[in-house]
C-alpha cells in the first residue's frame, strides 16, 4: 500500500505499512514505522499453487504485494525480520525474478507497448548479466526465462503488476485498445509456454478481462480475486488496525471508521481500504481520500453518457458470469464498478 507521497511510506518486506509523524508520542524519534504483516498468507499462496491472478481496486496494496514477493524470492532476508516468513522460508535458495510493471506512465499505442516491454526485458537481462539475441518480443521473453533458469539452476519467478493498465488507458479508443490487448496476449502466452522453467507467477490488476480475450494462451491462471482464503491479502482487517496501529487510535470512532472505509468484501472477512485508513490516521479527518486520487475519469464519463443512476449500485448483485465477461467491446458499468 503506497499512500500519498507526503505521508512518506517506507518498505519492509511484510505487507502494508506507513511512517507516521508521532507528534508528542514518547518514542524518542519524530516518526514511527508500522507494519501489517501479510506474509503468512503469502506463504500459503506459494505453497498452494503456481500461477495466480488477483484483481483489486486502485490504491489497495497490489504493487506492494508484488514488491514483497520480489524481495522474498530474491532472498532479501533482512526485510522480513520479525515477520512470519522470517522463520518459515528457506533463505538458502534465491530465485531469479522478472518484474513487469505497467503502472508508470501511459502506453498509447501498440508500438509504445512493445518499446516499454522490450525495455523491461533488457533491464532484467542487464541486471542478471544475460545476453538476449531474439528480436521478436515473445521469443525474447521466452529466451530470458530459459537463460535465467539455466544460469541460476532455479526456476524463474514472473510478477506482472498492473497487467491491464495499457488497455484501460485506451479503453475509449476501440481500435487502439484492441491492438494493445493483442500485444499483451502475445506477452502473457509466453508464461504458460515456459511452464517448465517457472517457479511462481502472479498477475495483478484492477479488472478481470475475459480469459478468452486476453488469457487464451494462459488458461492455467488461478483467479483468487474472490477466493475467501485470500480475501485479506490486500487491505486491513479490523483486528490488524487495532493491533498494529494501537498507539494511533485514541479517540477514533470505529463506527465512523467502518462506515467510511470498511466497504470491501471479497467473499471472506471484510477489509478496510488501506489508502483511506492510512491517510485518516495521518490527518484525522474523514474524507474520500481514495476517490480524490483513484477514481477513473473513464468511469465517470460513462456514468454521464449512459445516465446511470448511481444509487442503483448500492444493492447491485452480480454473478460470476458477469464478472468474467468483461472485454473491450463488452463494457458494462456494473463490471467497472
Amino acid at each position: 500500500m503506497v499512500p500519498d507521497p507526503d505521508v512518506s511510506p517506507l518498505f519492509k518486506g511484510g505487507g502494508q505499512q506507513l511512517r507516521l509523524n508521532c507528534g508528542n508520542l514518547p518514542t524518542g524519534s519524530e516518526y514511527l514505522h508500522y507494519y501489517v504483516d501479510k506474509t503468512a498468507l503469502i506463504a500459503e499462496l506459494i505453497d498452494s499453487g503456481k500461477f495466480y491472478f488477483l484483481a483489486r481496486p486502485r490504491r489497495f496494496g497490489k504493487s506492494l504485494l508484488v514488491s514483497t514477493l520480489k524481495s522474498l524470492f530474491a532472498g532479501e532476508k533482512a526485510l522480513f525480520d520479525g515477520l512470519f516468513l522470517q522463520n518459515h522460508w528457506d533463505w538458502s535458495v534465491n530465485y531469479p525474478v522478472i518484474h513487469i510493471s505497467f503502472g508508470g506512465g501511459v502506453v498509447n499505442s501498440a508500438a509504445m507497448l512493445d518499446e516499454r516491454f522490450r525495455a523491461i526485458l533488457d533491464e532484467t537481462a542487464e541486471l542478471y548479466r544475460v545476453d538476449l539475441h531474439h528480436d521478436d518480443l515473445a521469443n525474447r521473453f521466452a529466451e530470458l526465462i530459459k537463460k535465467l533458469a539455466d544460469q541460476f539452476q532455479q526456476r524463474v519467478v514472473v510478477l506482472v503488476d498492473e497487467y491491464d493498465k495499457p488497455i484501460l488507458d485506451n479503453i475509449e479508443y476501440l481500435e487502439r485498445a484492441v491492438a494493445i490487448r493483442e500485444g499483451l496476449r502475445n506477452i502473457y502466452s509466453v508464461i504458460k509456454d515456459r511452464d517448465a522453467f517457472i517457479k511462481f507467477a502472479l498477475l495483478t490488476g484492477v479488472s478481470k478481462f475475459s480469459k478468452v480475450s486476453l488469457f487464451s494462451g494462459l488458461n492455467n491462471l488461478r483467479d483468487i480475486s474472490l477466493d475467501g482464503r485470500y480475501a485479506t491479502l490486500c487491505g486491513y482487517t479490523l483486528a490488524e488496525i487495532q493491533s498494529v496501529f494501537s498507539e494511533r487510535l485514541f479517540g477514533v470512532d470505529f463506527s465512523q471508521l467502518a462506515e467510511w472505509y470498511n466497504g470491501y468484501n471479497f467473499l471472506g472477512e471484510k477489509v478496510y481500504n488501506p489508502f483511506d485508513v492510512l491517510l485518516y490516521l495521518e490527518q484525522r479527518l474523514f474524507k474520500n481520500y481514495w476517490f480524490e486520487s483513484g477514481s477513473p475519469d473513464f468511469l465517470i464519463r460513462l456514468v454521464r453518457e449512459r445516465q446511470y443512476a448511481i444509487p442503483d449500485l448500492e444493492n447491485l448483485v452480480v454473478d460470476d458470469a458477469m464478472l468474467s465477461r468483461f472485454d473491450i467491446d463488452d463494457i458494462t458499468l456494473e463490471n467497472l464498478s
